[in-house]
């Protein structure tokens, strides 16, 4: 199954029986590269929040109280995200104003697609890279807290989305794909409207 280039497709975050983030998403290619997707600031997207007000940074979605997917508007950046076949992981190309502000690599399962759009889990682990390369690693008190959980992840799983975050590192640090420039000066479609989602997303 492949989607067409300008199709809206959802992408998701399923943990257990949550999905715990939806967000609409242009397609732009699918391709042997992979899955490319566009979500502009102004858009909707969804997290699941508690009845007092936690999301899964503070707390397991377990021990959430009520929880319920609420319907959020994306701010300050345009992304850009590029969900490679069978990788444990997708990277984010940040524009802010039209201009390239950084990557983010988001550490997760390989995604499942549905006839609407792709599932994946966040494995919580993330990095943050400058435009110049600079990296740093984001949620790490977050992710060893996870550690054991059977929602999450064991010791074992833990220490291999490091050490693909690790393998990530060596490419932004050799400006290697997809950290060579690539996409980095992508211009969406002027008509492209910003995205929504469904009033009920039960």
């Amino acid at each position: 199954m492949s989607f067409e280039p300008g199709q809206i497709i959802n992408r998701r975050y399923v943990r257990g029986r949550w999905c715990t983030w939806m967000q609409p998403m242009r397609v732009v290619a699918d391709d042997t590269r992979g899955l490319l997707l566009w979500h502009p600031a102004g858009s909707d997207f969804a997290r699941l929040i508690d009845a007092d007000g936690n999301t899964q940074h503070e707390i397991t979605v377990d021990r959430m109280r009520d929880p319920r997917l609420t319907v959020l508007t994306w701010q300050d950046f345009d992304i850009l995200v590029l969900m490679p076949p069978t990788a444990a992981y997708s990277v984010w190309w940040f524009f802010r104003d039209g201009a390239f502000a950084g990557w983010y690599v988001n550490l997760e399962e390989p995604y499942t697609r549905r006839p609407d759009g792709v599932d994946t889990n966040d494995l919580v682990l993330d990095l943050v890279v400058t435009p110049e390369r600079r990296w740093e690693w984001k949620d790490t008190d977050e992710f060893d807290a996870r550690i054991g959980n059977p929602l999450y992840f064991d010791r074992a799983t833990a220490a291999a989305v490091r050490a693909e975050g690790a393998r990530l590192i060596t490419l932004v640090e050799a400006g290697d794909f997809p950290f060579d420039g690539t996409y980095t000066d992508f211009r969406p479609d002027r008509t492209w409207p910003a995205l929504r989602l469904p009033a009920d997303l039960t």
